[in-house]
């Protein structure tokens, strides 16, 4: 089983192909999409629903799973991200892909063992359930990562 895990944003958007083979979880892909702040929002909001496509084309996941809106104290950014996740869902629905979503405290859970984790004892945990090969970059990457655990966590199939 694929899933396509997705932290969703338009400044940079964390993407990540976990598969469950029977054992540890396998990294397929992972990557952070960085968009130009020079673009407007509805190229950048392009750049990510278009890499989302080609992931799921590309990797053929089984499902989508996404991190739930956190309400930030900046409304418009909070709206931007919201649009994103809408973009990225219809996109699913496109590609007939269940979608499947988790708050921020279910992925911590999930992947570090306790709501209150922070971003760096979530990546050492993330390193430890799974062979991750190469460095990555952003934490939005990680964060990817860390829905498509949770996704295996909490979806038993």
């Amino acid at each position: 089983m694929r899933v396509l895990a997705i932290d969703p944003g338009y400044g940079r958007c964390g993407m990540a192909l976990i598969e469950k083979t029977g054992g540890p979880d396998v990294l397929v892909y992972s990557t952070c999409i960085e968009t130009a702040k020079e673009k407007g929002f509805e190229e950048r909001l392009g750049e990510v629903v278009r890499e989302c496509a080609r992931l799921i084309e590309e990797y053929k996941p089984d499902a989508m799973a996404m991190e739930k809106l956190f309400f930030s104290n900046n409304q418009k950014t909070a709206m931007r991200v919201a649009e994103v996740r809408g973009a990225l869902i219809s996109a699913a629905q496109q590609h007939k892909l269940p979608l499947f979503e988790y708050t921020p405290g279910q992925v911590k859970n999930a992947a570090a063992g306790w709501g209150g984790a922070d971003k760096k004892q979530i990546a050492t945990m993330l390193h430890a359930l799974m062979k991750i090969d190469r460095p990555i970059q952003h934490d939005d990457e990680y964060d990817a990562i860390a829905i498509g655990v949770t996704h295996f966590a909490y979806c038993r199939n």
